[in-house]
């Protein structure tokens, strides 16, 4: 199983877009926006998004299957596609906030790495940005993902924010410091 890191890239607003409405698809709790909003969405929308990751103080990255990383009796089949995201940005000077994280099925586990490969990538870029923690939310049914962060290091810090699209339910802050 090999995967590979990379950067979204100002061309990749389809890639971005299909990527999108799978995670929607699969994780809707996970994002604050729905699948039929998103698939609403023209084409403008989807290269402003790649524009956003591409400016100062942020970052679209991408876990890319290579050769192998597939599940299926043709492994090949999933060479090249977009198999989980993490996006960052900078909104104060001392922290990185992380988002629009997702890992495809097929390709979770601690075994496949691509989650933990993924976070490497993106403390390490938080960290180039001179940020002393990392943050993040969480739904508060979403213990997988939570799970996750607390293995890496996260720390529930308290602070709690009703879901946007679900009042009713919350959005848990977490951080890792990362000094």
């Amino acid at each position: 199983m090999t995967y590979r890191i990379e950067r979204i890239g100002l061309a990749d607003w389809e890639r971005l877009r299909e990527v999108r409405l799978a995670q929607l698809q699969d994780t809707p709790m996970a994002f604050l926006e729905t699948y039929e909003t998103a698939l609403a969405h023209g084409e403008e929308e989807w290269h402003a998004r790649v524009r956003r990751v591409n400016e100062p103080g942020s970052v679209g990255l991408v876990a890319v299957a290579g050769p192998g990383a597939g599940s299926g009796p043709d492994e090949e089949t999933d060479a090249g596609a977009w198999v989980g995201t993490m996006i960052g940005f900078t909104p104060e000077p001392d922290a990185a906030l992380l988002f629009g994280v997702w890992v495809h099925p097929e390709h979770r586990g601690r075994d496949r790495g691509v989650t933990d490969a993924l976070l490497d990538a993106i403390v390490a870029w938080a960290r180039e940005t001179g940020a002393r923690r990392l943050r993040l939310t969480v739904h508060e049914e979403n213990t997988r993902a939570a799970a996750f962060y607390r293995r890496r290091g996260f720390d529930f810090t308290g602070v709690s924010k009703p879901y946007s699209l679900d009042p009713a339910a919350r959005e848990l802050e977490m951080s890792l410091p990362l000094v």
